[in-house]
């Protein structure tokens, strides 16, 4: 599957949630020039679908489609050529259809409850939501310590600067919004990004 050998070389995705898609499309640009090479784009209506599209086209990173509630959602960004889909909830049918297209499907969970039984059902990577409110690093690492055989992603309010320890509590990737390009300029989003992936890359570093 793509996305977990992109996953597992990156470390940290861009979540991005704004309406305005042409806002959208000027941030997820400046974040890519900056060195981000994976995202999430938050899919709640059909301009989001057409910028999806026109960011898959032209293939400067890897696009993933977040959000994705229903079937028929779920349809409409796979005829787009979408590989990878993110559910905020855990739903089977959701689930077994995006199996049948051969689409990775990436659902969310609270619980650990939750986490095990979307792994029951061969979800190969498992959201965490909202990671941080609910004890962030150290909330990650209580889940894996009785099921370490989990591919947690750890999402929700995250900082830049907090990336590293979920990693160290054995999160798979973090995903991170707002705190990556909100109210930044484009000199900002470069410094933000390359301390970042420097600190991502010492932390590799240091686990091996």
């Amino acid at each position: 599957m793509q996305v977990i050998k992109q996953l597992n070389d990156e470390k940290v995705f861009a979540i991005i949630r704004i309406n305005d898609v042409a806002e959208a499309y000027k941030r997820i640009n400046e974040l890519i020039d900056a060195g981000i090479k994976i995202f999430e784009i938050m899919i709640e209506n059909y301009p989001q679908v057409e910028l999806l599209e026109r960011l898959i086209k032209e293939a400067k990173a890897f696009f993933i489609a977040g959000g994705i509630i229903t079937e028929r959602r779920a349809l409409e960004v796979i005829n787009i050529g979408v590989k990878t889909i993110i559910s905020p909830i855990f739903q089977p049918s959701l689930i077994k259809m995006c199996q049948n297209y051969n689409v990775t499907v990436i659902t969310t969970a609270t619980t650990p409850n939750e986490a095990y039984q979307a792994w029951k059902f061969r979800v190969p990577l498992i959201k965490i939501f909202p990671a941080k409110d609910m004890g962030a690093a150290d909330y990650i690492r209580d889940i894996l310590r009785p099921m370490p055989f989990l591919n947690i992603i750890a999402t929700g309010s995250i900082l830049t600067e907090e990336a590293v320890s979920y990693l160290d509590a054995g999160a798979f990737a973090v995903g991170i919004g707002r705190d990556l390009y909100e109210h930044k300029s484009f000199e900002e989003i470069q410094e933000t990004v390359s301390k970042l992936k420097n600190d991502i890359t010492e932390f590799k570093a240091s686990k091996k």
